[in-house]
């Protein structure tokens, strides 16, 4: 009994070595990838097609990012149902820093709510690691429309229910939810007229065909600066440097109709925390130059550049924010 003991005792202590000493190795072996990183190619993946604001944003980005860590950052673009393909894409992706998501308010905040099911989940599914840009709406009209300011809409509004109407590029996106915002803040009802892309929608208003559009900056400033059309407010906090002139709505008298868009990094689930910090930092690095800031904001977007944390916090407030009027509204779209 005693021998079979000590042959019990001196297994169960090999076993232990030979398990503290795997697990020496796999650290070491991932401390070392992590010091490394990134010692090959980076895919970013951006949900949508080129030449949107998330995409310039991303290649932005992945340009910076490729001269800092010597390593190709390539941007792949997944586009199609929503933002979802590129999405799940990179959900079921490695967790090793090497495929990344360039996601945006629709995709992390909107979808959820707006989709009755995702082929991943929303909450579990992504690592965040960064906030990388703001992209500011704002409210526009045709030159030839009578309202010159916020508060002759809002009084045109309330004289003609349902008769001033505003162009959006979809139901359920953030520009839709925008002008949700508005009426509901403003107690008005405007007749909603959605397209298929913020393009076609940007189109007929400049046409006269419809009144008002809430879209980005970026797709209509140069427009706005042209004459082409007429901003009356932008709907974020701050004013954006790309329309310096346009006061918020919150400058025009209109309280708790605060909305915008905004891209962020992301990676699969289960990234290592000291990766995760790594790229957080470069990318608030990359952000924070002046060169970066001021080539966002000529194309009407606001460099940011913050940590997981702060990300964290908009994905929640935003998720519930949306989710909200999106669940008022009724809103559902189809996979």
């Amino acid at each position: 009994m005693i021998y079979k003991a000590q042959i019990f005792n001196t297994r169960r202590l090999t076993l232990v070595r030979l398990t503290a000493f795997a697990c020496l190795a796999f650290c070491g072996a991932a401390v070392q990838a992590q010091g490394t990183y990134p010692d090959h190619p980076v895919t970013m993946v951006v949900p949508f097609s080129a030449g949107g604001g998330t995409d310039v944003a991303a290649r932005m980005l992945a340009n910076k990012l490729t001269q800092k860590w010597g390593q190709s950052v390539v941007v792949d673009n997944k586009a199609g149902a929503g933002g979802i393909i590129g999405a799940d894409f990179v959900a079921r992706a490695k967790p090793d820093g090497y495929t990344l998501l360039i996601g945006n308010v629709g995709t992390q905040a909107i979808n959820p709510s707006l989709y009755p099911k995702l082929p991943y989940d929303n909450d579990t599914a992504f690592t965040p690691i960064s906030l990388v840009a703001e992209l500011p709406i704002v409210l526009l009209t045709h030159p030839g429309f009578p309202a010159k300011n916020v508060q002759e809409l809002i009084a045109m509004a309330k004289a003609q229910p349902g008769k001033i109407t505003y162009a959006s590029s979809g139901a359920g996106n953030s520009t839709h939810l925008a002008a949700e915002f508005f009426q509901a803040a403003t107690g008005v009802k405007l007749l909603h007229v959605p397209y298929k892309g913020g393009g076609p929608a940007t189109a007929d208003l400049l046409a006269g065909t419809v009144d008002l559009q809430f879209t980005s900056v970026l797709e209509t400033s140069a427009s706005v600066k042209a004459g082409r059309l007429r901003a009356l407010a932008v709907t974020s906090a701050q004013r954006t440097a790309a329309l310096p002139d346009v006061p918020t709505l919150a400058e025009a008298g209109l309280r708790g109709a605060e909305s915008g868009s905004w891209i962020a990094l992301l990676g699969p689930k289960s990234m290592p925390p000291q990766m995760v910090s790594r790229i957080a930092a470069d990318v608030q690095s990359v952000m924070g130059t002046a060169e970066m800031k001021q080539a966002l904001v000529a194309q009407g977007a606001t460099a940011i550049g913050t940590g997981p944390d702060a990300l964290k916090k908009t994905l929640a407030d935003d998720s519930k924010r949306y989710g909200d009027v999106i669940r008022q509204l009724g809103l559902k779209a189809t996979n």
